[in-house]
């Protein structure tokens, strides 16, 4: 046993929560945004403003998905440059067959949450032999990739089935209770974005688009706009931007050392959230796979998602035209109702003792 914690040690593979729940899961979806996200995105202007260049550059950048996924979670796994490179071959062909499901006539939902485990896994292997013979440069790579591909070829249809069917059930159920589904999926996908997990990889890999898309949205703006204004006076300008278009995940350090600063905007989010689903049927149905819904205003991603869903439904027919409540609803669960709600819950927290001087102050 010794030999071989000392051979892992050697190696840098340290089997972990945080470095496969939190490091790898984190980059993956850095690198979702960076393929998908952003093709998804530059693809939808070009056809907008009726420039064939951008259209095509989104298409490259979209198709590009698994590959970034795969090497930027090796990255994280801090892969020696032979795993890293040969991770895109992996990450390509999880994808591909990880989004082809195995129940005949059902699409498939798992290509990144296939790629995730299979880029984990090819990426350890590849670490273990990397530098171990002489032939470094045809070993590292050959077993990367044939354990890799290998690996997609018998878990990727299947995580593809899986994932379609719990993601269809989330939103299924929650057109069937848009109400209690909203709190639900608002509150914890918003909590999600706060923790150091990546809430926009989850969205992703369960394509929580539709109602709970737009649930998912309310939630993580509720706590990114929320925790903002709420800490504006101990904050200032520069803590509203970094936290209203960066990352609620900032309060994280003063979330653990006073757990009641996350009152206000899970409440906010609990209340937005069925607001969204119930009385404006807010609904992300962006082509990049739902990675938008877990955003919120992270450079404003959800609110380009939740339009870019709209201009996707117009096109195809599921929607007449964009409307003037449409974007009411959008500005009042993104922005408006988050801060104001947080702001108020706050205040009554802050009377309470609840919240003191500083306890949201960022370092």
């Amino acid at each position: 046993m010794e030999r071989i914690s000392a051979f892992l040690k050697r190696k840098n593979i340290v089997f972990s929560a945080k470095r496969y729940g939190i490091d790898a899961l984190g980059a993956m979806a850095q690198g979702l945004f960076c393929s998908l996200l952003i093709g998804t995105i530059v693809k939808t202007l070009g056809e907008q403003a009726g420039i064939p260049f951008l259209v095509e550059v989104g298409g490259y950048a979209s198709a590009m998905s698994g590959a970034a996924m795969a090497v930027a979670i090796g990255f994280a796994l801090q892969a020696p440059p032979l795993t890293l490179f040969s991770l895109v071959t992996v990450g390509y062909a999880a994808n591909a067959l990880g989004s082809t499901s195995l129940i005949e006539g059902q699409p498939g939902a798992g290509g990144p949450l296939a790629v995730l485990f299979i880029a984990i896994i090819a990426a350890e292997c590849g670490k273990a032999v990397s530098r171990e013979t002489r032939v470094d440069i045809l070993v590292t790579p050959a077993v990367t990739v044939f354990v890799g591909v290998g690996l997609a070829a018998c878990i990727a249809p299947p995580i593809a089935a899986g994932a379609h069917a719990f993601g269809q059930f989330i939103k299924d159920l929650t057109i069937l209770q848009p109400f209690w589904m909203g709190i639900a999926v608002s509150v914890l996908v918003g909590v999600a974005l706060t923790l150091p997990i990546s809430s926009a990889a989850i969205c992703a890999s369960f394509t929580l688009t539709g109602l709970a898309g737009g649930a998912a949205v309310a939630g993580c703006c509720a706590q990114m706009v929320g925790f903002a204004v709420m800490s504006f006076r101990e904050n200032h300008w520069g803590g509203l931007v970094s936290q209203g278009i960066g990352t609620s995940m900032l309060q994280m350090p003063n979330i653990v050392k006073n757990p009641r600063i996350w009152i206000p905007p899970t409440l906010a989010s609990a209340i937005t959230g069925p607001i969204a689903t119930c009385v404006f049927q807010l609904q992300m149905n962006d082509p990049a796979s739902g990675v938008a819904s877990g955003m919120g205003t992270c450079g404003f991603v959800g609110q380009i998602g939740v339009w870019t869903g709209w201009v996707n439904d117009v096109a195809t027919g599921a929607k007449a035209a964009i409307t003037g409540f449409d974007w009411l609803g959008l500005a009042l669960i993104c922005f408006v109702l988050p801060a104001v709600l947080s702001w108020v819950i706050c205040q009554g927290c802050r009377k309470l003792g609840w919240i003191k001087e500083g306890d949201l102050k960022l370092n």
